[in-house]
């Protein structure tokens, strides 16, 4: 498909009767794959960010769904908004929303930043502990706002447990990448048996947190009193915290325990971290597909997860 990205014409107006003054400067940010995130400078010197929710921003090409699978698909306005109360209420920091237009899928928010933690802790490891500490405060309120059913939130069931979608998932994923890369084709089975015998071992739960769904320290900015700030909000999900704890671990690498992690159940941990290797194969996979930018780093990131996939118990 022909993109057409916004330009300055395209949102002055709708800029100016929102905030009350005209934007002066519209650059769009470069990383996002399933939205546009714009920064507004306007004539006094202020900065805000716009979201824009569109066909032409979103690179991912449909998914094979699990049916009742909460994150995948996870776009839109709606979402956006709703995640953002529910979070703004467990008094985790996101960018304070300053206006929003569902119908048009556009938003604008406060600029909270340009350094990532990702950033700030690869430049200053010393100066990233203190936001580092605050994001585990935050996980751990999130964590321990709880539910007795699973997923999205204004679409909560019990109809399962949770663990038994993950499984879904994690074959539809074998399913869809075994055909496309020969070494998955041949360890196929032994695969499919590794995850069966991970998810016997989990045991039944019916208690679920608040997750962020994909919180590595890149969807992090340090904010204007050098705090975390929490972006990309829309695959806000109750679920097994399990679940968010083992993409903490894989990002955040050697100073996941600096999160101050609540207490875990093991073996869905276990679980949940391969079933997560599988779908850093097919997402990656799929993405490249598609005309977005940074092809070669999703393949990389495929590539790296294939052999962690391959790397089987005897």
């Amino acid at each position: 498909m022909v993109r057409t990205f916004l330009t300055l014409p395209d949102v002055s107006d709708v800029v100016a009767g929102a905030l009350g003054r005209p934007p002066v400067e519209l650059d769009r940010l470069t990383g996002g794959t399933t939205k546009g995130v714009y920064r507004l400078r306007l004539g006094d010197g202020a900065t805000a960010i716009l979201y824009a929710w569109a066909d032409a921003e979103n690179y991912w090409p449909p998914a094979v769904n699990v049916p009742d699978d909460p994150f995948t698909n996870a776009i839109g306005p709606n979402l956006f908004a709703t995640n953002h109360a529910a979070l703004s209420a467990a008094g985790v920091r996101v960018p304070h929303l300053l206006w929003l237009d569902r119908d048009a899928g556009l938003a604008i928010v406060e600029d909270a930043g340009t350094e990532t933690l990702e950033a700030l802790m690869e430049r200053d490891p010393a100066a990233a502990a203190a936001p580092l500490a605050e994001l585990g405060d935050a996980l751990r309120r999130m964590h321990t706002t709880t539910r007795t059913a699973w997923g999205r939130l204004a679409e909560l069931t019990d109809a399962r447990p949770a663990h038994d979608v993950i499984l879904d998932r994690a074959l539809s994923h074998l399913r869809l990448t075994a055909p496309r890369d020969g070494r998955l084709a041949v360890a196929a089975p032994r695969i499919e048996e590794h995850l069966r015998r991970l998810h016997t071992a989990v045991r039944p739960r019916a208690v679920y947190g608040l997750l962020h769904g994909e919180l590595g320290p890149d969807h992090v900015l340090i904010g204007p009193a050098g705090e975390p700030v929490i972006i990309d909000i829309e695959g806000l999900t109750y679920f097994d915290v399990e679940w968010e704890h083992a993409f903490l671990q894989l990002r955040f690498e050697s100073s996941y325990g600096r999160l101050k992690p609540v207490e875990l159940d093991l073996d869905r941990l276990e679980f949940y971290r391969y079933a997560q290797v599988l779908a850093l194969i097919e997402g990656p996979l799929r993405i490249a597909e598609t005309d977005f930018p940074e092809r070669d780093w999703m393949l990389e990131l495929a590539e790296w997860n294939i052999g962690k996939a391959l790397d089987l118990p005897e």
